[in-house]
């Protein structure tokens, strides 16, 4: 009798092949997912920190009333909101408001909208924010990158 099918070993053969290429994907595959956050990190910053550049021109360019601000402010959002929620333009009576973001972004590390906040006035590498105004942004993620640097100092 000639019965066509495979044997418990060819099967378990199989098997071990495929377990063998599964772990050597699943590396892979937490690096390029890695590399996303990243690449999605970078340009949140990037465009919360454009967001308060173009806050800060517009203040240098008299578009954005000084009055509004605190004086210690420097010419900086007081808050992430602010740039969210727009601000009245100078010698604007229809009361339109400058917007710089529609939203806050996300950090992809936190998956969060809260970011560690840096004023003028604190020391580069504070952790806590002074509150006087938003010169810079970082994510509060304490991991290293692929790249060896911290994420905190990007």
């Amino acid at each position: 009798m000639n019965q066509r099918g495979y044997t418990f070993v060819e099967l378990i053969v199989v098997t071990t092949i495929l377990l063998i290429l599964a772990s050597a994907v699943m590396p892979l595959a937490q690096v390029a997912s890695q590399r996303q956050r990243e690449a999605e990190l970078r340009r949140s910053l990037r465009e919360l920190r454009t967001a308060i550049d173009q806050f800060r021109n517009g203040v240098d360019q008299g578009r954005i009333p000084t009055t509004e601000l605190e004086p210690e402010n420097q010419g900086y959002p007081p808050d992430l909101e602010t740039l969210v929620e727009g601000i009245s333009a100078a010698n604007d009576a229809s009361g339109t408001k400058l917007r710089f973001l529609r939203r806050i972004p996300r950090d992809p590390m936190t998956s969060s909208t809260e970011w560690g906040l840096r004023s003028y006035q604190d020391e580069p590498t504070s952790t806590s924010w002074g509150r006087q105004n938003v010169y810079d942004v970082y994510t509060t993620f304490s991991g290293t990158a692929l790249d060896g640097s911290n994420y905190r100092d990007w």
